[in-house]
């Protein structure tokens, strides 16, 4: 896939491509990899994330507003927009890690959006990545609610099924992969009153669960 296509996805057209590649660079790769700029992309995503959040709740407070930042802020939720827009297609691994399945790893994924938004900002400024961001998180940003700031998706896809008087989901890892000092787990969550299987991948057994319980969430307030 071009990564013109990728620029599509985000919404940015860069005016020097190097700083995309770079970006897509794992260190498995080359020397010249994604690092530096996922350390640019990390702060300036958070103050996009936080400055948004301040002018949509203006009467929360600092701990409900960090917590609502971390609650978007997150490997979860940044794999969740990577694999939207095909992120991992586009990477640039070295051979043992493409092997390993590193185009789907979620650290790797997390890590290289964070450097994309650090590649925008480089290119075009702050207004240009926070576009960029906001176009991004514009789905987790509705989504956001003081009410539920501190809980992880387990707990608020439990609470929504039992306002329903819906049973519990259940959680079952049907893959792994990677070495056991890197091992990647793929979990499913079911729910079979609402015709709802999504999957979630992580490091954990526990992060895996946590993201289908994610998407099951997503997919729940809409049904």
């Amino acid at each position: 896939m071009a990564r013109s296509a990728l620029g599509a996805n985000i919404g940015y057209s860069f005016a020097d491509p190097a700083l995309l590649r770079r970006a897509l660079t794992h260190r498995s790769h080359g020397a010249h990899h994604y690092e530096r700029l996922e350390f640019l992309g990390d702060g300036v995503l958070n103050c996009v994330i936080a400055s948004e959040l301040y002018r949509r709740f203006p009467d929360s407070g600092e701990g409900d507003l960090t917590l609502l930042r971390a609650s978007i802020v997150n490997q979860q939720s940044l794999v969740t927009v990577a694999q939207g827009i095909s992120l991992g297609s586009h990477l640039l691994l070295g051979e043992g890690e493409l092997k390993s399945g590193g185009a789907q790893r979620p650290s790797i994924l997390a890590d290289a959006l964070e450097a994309v938004l650090g590649a925008v900002f480089v290119d075009g400024g702050f207004e240009a990545a926070r576009g960029v961001a906001l176009h991004l998180f514009a789905a987790a940003l509705e989504r956001a609610d003081p009410r539920a700031a501190g809980k992880d998706p387990k707990t608020l896809l439990q609470e929504l099924l039992q306002a329903r008087r819906i049973p519990l989901p259940k959680y079952a890892v049907i893959a792994t992969a990677g070495d056991a000092h890197e091992q990647t787990f793929r979990v499913e969550c079911v729910i079979p009153e609402l015709n709802i299987r999504t999957q979630g991948e992580g490091a954990s057994r526990r992060s895996a669960e946590q993201a289908a319980a994610h998407r099951a969430y997503e997919l729940g307030i809409r049904t």
